[in-house]
């Protein structure tokens, strides 16, 4: 797992959509076991008002027409460590995988999914970690409302 993988870029990618939305840049992809793409999004909090629609929830949202088995042992890229919720919806998906680009940030349950049974690779990468301070930097008071 590494920054080079398809699916973080698309996490990436979703981030920087979601800045340049003036939202939170929080990006997520989900790849099944077998290597295609089954669903991509990004935090939605501050441009939709939705309080539970942030990257990885979004990402699941995104394929609507498949079964919960299709994500069983997929791997979920993220640009930040899952919250509390998305922690949850992992769990719940049975992902087999959870590729964090920036975990210094903010630190959510990462032990929640290892204690569920997956993997968690964190990258931290210098993007991820920088997208995640300017945004900090420039909506302070949107910061503290998203993360608890």
């Amino acid at each position: 797992m590494s920054a080079q993988d398809e699916g973080y870029q698309i996490a990436l990618q979703e981030a920087k959509i979601g800045a340049a939305e003036g939202g939170f840049p929080v990006g997520a992809c989900i790849v099944s076991k077998d290597g295609k793409v089954i669903g991509r999004g990004r935090n939605m909090r501050q441009q939709s008002g939705s309080p539970i629609l942030h990257g990885e929830t979004a990402a699941f949202d995104s394929e609507r027409g498949l079964p919960t088995s299709a994500f069983h042992g997929a791997t979920l890229y993220t640009t930040m460590s899952p919250c509390w919720m998305c922690t949850g919806a992992s769990v719940w998906f049975q992902v087999g995988r959870v590729v964090i680009g920036d975990s210094t940030t903010y630190t959510g349950p990462e032990d929640v999914l290892r204690n569920n049974g997956i993997e968690v690779v964190v990258l931290n990468t210098e993007e991820c970690i920088n997208i995640s301070k300017k945004f900090i930097e420039n909506s302070p008071e949107k910061w503290s409302d998203t993360v608890r």
